[in-house]
Formats: C-alpha cells, structure tokens, sequence
C-alpha cells in the first residue's frame, strides 16, 4: 500500500517508521528541521534496543506526493481540519483517511472536509515522541492501534490495512464497535489528563490520594454518562477496567496534555475536558468536575495560543 502520514510526530513517526520496514510505500509528510533531518539522514527511531534509521520519501508539500491508498493523520487535534483540507491533493475517490488523535471528534472533523466515505474511526497508543529533528524516540511498551469503519461494517480497505500492520508486527485490531473503541480510550486519557494538569503531579501520585484517586473515577462516570446519553455501547464495569489501566502505568507517567500545559504550550484541552463540556451541554448531561478542569485551564491555554494578553 502506499501510505501518507501526515504530521510526523511521536505516533505518526513510529507507526509510519513499521509500516516502511515492512517494505510499505510510505511518505512522511513534516516540516522545518525535522522534515530536513529524516531527508538528509532518515528517520531515526530510537528504543531501548537501540536505533533504526528509516529512509522513506518525505516531504512538507502534499501536493508532491500524488494518489495514495490511506492517510495515517498524526497531527494535533486543533490541526486535524487544515490537515483535511491539505491532504486533498493525495485523494482519490478510493483513498481512505485514519485518525490517530486522543478525543472522539477527529473523524467528525475530517468527514467534514473530506465527506464521511473517505473516513474511518481511529485510535492508537504508543509511548513515543520527538526526540529531535528527524529523532523519534519510543518506550516500546505500549504500541497498537485500532481502526474500523464508521458504521462498523466489516471492509476490505480495512482489512488491507490491518494486513500490513500485521507485516509490520505491530498490534492491530478492527473493532466491532469503533465509535466504542474511541470513547474507551476517551474516558482513560480526559480525566487523567485533566487530573494530572491541575494538580502538576505524576500518575503515582494521582491514583495513591484518596482525594485525586476520586477525582479520576468522577471524571470517568461523568464521560460514561455522556456516552450513554449519546447511545455509546460502554460496559457498566469501565471505569473499574479502565482504573485497572491506570494503576499499571509506571509512577511516573503523565500526559501529553499535562506536559504541553506545564510547558506553556498550546494543548490538546479543547479536545479533551473542552470536548467533554461540549458533548456533555449538548446531551444535558451535567459534567462539574470536567467543566472545573476546562474553566481552570482555560486561561493558560489562551495565554498559550495568544489569545489572552493579560
């Protein structure tokens, strides 16, 4: 297959990074230093085993890269539409587009641009990130990714796609229920996002107060609920499974959007706590703890995006 992934970054790179090993048509669509770096040298994909170089087209330039089968889309979540709209010289009326974001809006973002037909749902997990132009650097721990069509209909772009994932080695499943799929993740990486930005702690922290411990397992039903009420088929026992995953991560785990806020850089809270006081007001389902999240961290996010002078 030939496979554009469109935004580099830790889950873009690494996936991508597989799929060409596997002997996958795969062009990287990046920019600025990295794009120069996996150019000059390859992309360099780091673990504790040690170092791959990959050496794959790369280019910051859609237009250049012609018809291919599928779009991995690893871009931020506020970058998913001007991604849509980017992508569309790489599209043909059989090419198919993949979220890989946190949150459960991507698809409904790129369906918007490129019509709902070009569209699968999509997840992935995986502990990596940019370590430097044209580095990725990766855990190893925790790399699969999921996918399926939006009405959950079994396909054969789907199951082309799965096929080379499973060349690549890498842990790939289609769902029965994708829209399912997402909202698991969903209610794993939104509390525990909003948790970790507020409070600036480490998961080992978080899960071993009372207090915090709480704070996680409120913000989970307060998503289960809001699933429900948009007819999401969650388990009664998710948030028990998904307090499981929580207390297996190593103590000092955080996120992605603890990190960005501590850091003073734009974050993914709009698609994370925001989405969930979005969704939660349009189904009347009463969401406090998230809306305390999102009015807490609000500020810094537009001081972050300049929007906010003083």
């Amino acid at each position: 297959m030939r496979i554009a992934i469109f935004g580099t970054g830790g889950a873009g790179g690494y996936f991508g990074s597989q799929l060409a090993l596997a002997g996958e048509d795969v062009v990287f669509i990046a920019r600025g230093e990295h794009l120069q770096a996996i150019r000059e040298h390859g992309l360099r994909i780091e673990t504790a085993a040690g170092e791959t170089v990959v050496r794959s087209e790369a280019t910051d330039d859609p237009a250049d890269v012609g018809a291919v089968d599928a779009v991995l889309v690893g871009v931020k979540t506020w970058q998913v539409t001007d991604a849509a709209r980017s992508m569309q010289p790489m599209m043909t009326p059989d090419t198919f587009v993949v979220p890989l974001q946190n949150g459960v809006e991507a698809a409904t973002h790129l369906s918007e641009v490129l019509g709902a037909d070009h569209v699968l749902g999509g997840l992935c997990g995986t502990i990596s990130r940019v370590a430097g132009p044209g580095r990725i650097f990766s855990t190893g721990h925790t790399n699969f990714i999921k996918f399926g069509e939006l009405d959950n209909h079994s396909s054969e772009r789907a199951r082309r796609l799965r096929e080379a994932f499973k060349r690549a080695r890498v842990k790939v499943e289609t769902p029965t229920d994708i829209q399912a799929a997402m909202w698991e993740k969903f209610i794993f990486v939104a509390p525990y996002g909003g948790v970790g930005a507020v409070t600036r702690s480490t998961v080992g922290v978080i899960r071993s107060l009372k207090e915090t411990r709480r704070m996680l397992e409120q913000g989970m039903k307060e998503i289960l609920m809001v699933a429900r009420a948009r007819r999401i088929s969650l388990a009664d026992d998710i948030t028990e499974k998904t307090m499981a995953l929580v207390d297996a991560l190593d103590e000092s785990a955080t996120t992605s959007l603890q990190r960005d806020i501590c850091a003073g850089k734009p974050s993914e809270l709009e698609a994370w706590n925001g989405a969930v006081v979005r969704l939660g007001r349009e189904a009347g389902v009463p969401v406090p703890l998230h809306e305390f999240f999102y009015h807490s961290l609000l500020p810094q996010e537009l001081r972050a995006r300049g929007a906010l002078k003083i």
